[in-house]
């Protein structure tokens, strides 16, 4: 399996107090820290090696996570430095870590779906990039990506379009190539890249039935806790 690289760098503002004096990985569901609840997955789904990109109160992940050992992972750390780089920028400063293409998600969502199968697609697609996505139709946020026929037409995450019934699921494949266009400043939002590489038929899609679960906002998080309340989700 691929190399994952989980973006928490973040400063998690929506979540207001939760999140003031701990970073947003670290909360509590269902008695575990959340960024243990996304390494269980990837080690239960055959993934070997982590690399988690860090900013906000990165010292506390740090502590409770270590070199991943416990989690029955390699874990290593890339980080933002004293200026936020945004999640275009911590993923292109980490590229050195990640190998010739990568696994990415974000540091606050949690979709059991099968990375095998994500994968497969990757490679078979021959694009620089992958994207999971879900059918939407604007339930658990706005549709951004228009999907059709098994081809991904267009992703635009600043400026959905009304034709568009599907939504980033979460995770994504890149290869180190998807990069060579990608901004010059420092900070950017991976969002902008990814919308580029679709406008150019560089991102390939993968649908898939599984619903993304987010701890992001207060909404989110309570019902991220009550699906775990309730059992570990199965991929």
């Amino acid at each position: 399996m691929l190399t994952v690289a989980i973006l928490a760098g973040g400063r998690a503002t929506r979540l207001g107090d939760l999140a003031a004096r701990t970073p947003k990985a670290l909360l509590e569901v269902a008695g575990r820290p959340f960024i243990l609840r996304q390494l269980d997955l990837l080690r239960d789904q055959g993934v070997e090696r982590v690399v988690l990109c860090l900013g906000h109160l990165a010292e506390q992940i740090v502590a409770l996570v270590g070199d991943g050992s416990a989690a029955g992972l390699t874990v290593e750390y890339a980080y933002d430095g004293a200026v936020p780089l945004g999640t275009g920028g911590a993923l292109k400063q980490a590229l050195p870590m990640l190998g010739a293409e990568f696994f990415v998600m974000y540091g606050d969502s949690y979709l059991p779906c099968s990375l095998q199968q994500a994968q497969s697609a990757y490679q078979v697609s021959g694009r620089a990039a992958l994207m999971l996505v879900l059918r939407n139709d604007n339930r658990w946020d706005t549709s951004n990506v228009r999907f059709h026929d098994g081809r991904l037409l267009a992703y635009d995450k600043r400026a959905p379009t009304a034709d568009m019934r599907h939504i980033d699921a979460g995770i994504s494949i890149l290869s180190q190539a998807a990069f060579a266009t990608s901004p010059q400043p420092r900070h950017f939002d991976l969002a902008d890249l990814l919308h580029d590489l679709a406008r150019r038929g560089a991102l390939a899609g993968l649908e898939i039935a599984q619903r993304f679960y987010e701890i992001g906002s207060p909404d989110g998080l309570m019902e991220t806790r009550q699906l775990f309340a309730n059992g570990t989700p199965e991929p």
